[in-house]
């Protein structure tokens, strides 16, 4: 064999997901304009050449990339061939909390959508073990939405016995975090915090409004009071074409 073949990379198996081919396809050579791997100003492989090297049909490819044409990021010249023109916007403006501060705040111009309360329910799995339970807690299922768009659904389970000094307004507002924190009486002892990396679900995939088996990224928060009651468990669901996650390292 030779070390040219030896070095060959296998073809792409894009079999391994819900997602159509061609949206695949138009992801796979986004990434490539974001990364500079295609560069603004430079000719792209030709249809033949992409789908040779990705396996599938040049029908998917033509689709794949009129997807890019359409955003703009690449243009077709009869004779020519294509040729980036601009670099894809960045589309990751949810920034995942990593500390109280970011906690507290909903993202800019976020859309708070209630959709189910129940009383009496005890959170399962929980996830973070220190502290006690609570006898008994209040659900609240919501919806967050920017520009009309879902970008994430949280559900939180708030000690009961607080749960009933709150207005149902104030969840249409704020974050579970920022109501517990401005109750006067309250005083947050532990926060924890977790996040995964998983694909969307049948249930994601319709509330969020993304493909089966897209990315999203799990957020599993638990709070303790003083005494040593988990006050709070929350678990929520980011779409994950919006979201970025950065964190200060300490040196």
């Amino acid at each position: 064999m030779s070390t040219e073949a030896a070095l060959k990379e296998p073809a792409i198996d894009f079999s391994l997901s819900g997602v159509a081919r061609y949206i695949q396809l138009a992801t796979l050579f986004r990434r490539r304009i974001e990364s500079g791997q295609w560069s603004v100003g430079e000719q792209i492989p030709t249809v033949d050449e992409l789908a040779e090297e990705c396996a599938v049909a040049r029908a998917t490819v033509r689709q794949a990339l009129g997807i890019l044409e359409v955003d703009k990021l690449i243009e077709r010249f009869r004779a020519k061939g294509t040729f980036v023109i601009q670099k894809p916007q960045s589309q990751l403006w949810c920034e995942v909390p990593t500390d109280l501060s970011g906690l507290l705040l909903a993202a800019d111009g976020a859309k708070i959508e209630l959709l189910k309360t129940e009383k009496g329910v005890m959170p399962a799995n929980i996830l973070h073990t220190t502290g006690k339970l609570a006898p008994s807690y209040q659900h609240w299922r919501r919806r967050h939405s920017r520009e009309g768009q879902p970008y994430y659904i949280g559900d939180a389970y708030i000690d009961e016995r607080l749960s009933r000094r709150i207005p149902k307004a104030a969840f249409k507002q704020y974050t579970t975090m920022r109501i517990l924190r401005d109750m006067p009486d309250l005083k947050l002892q532990e926060i924890h915090q977790t996040i995964t990396i998983g694909t969307a679900d049948v249930e994601l995939s319709r509330m969020l409004e993304i493909p089966l088996n897209a990315p999203v990224a799990h957020a599993y928060r638990t709070a303790t009071d003083a005494d040593g009651t988990i006050v709070f468990v929350g678990n929520g669901v980011y779409r994950g074409d919006v979201v970025r996650l950065d964190i200060k390292v300490a040196l």
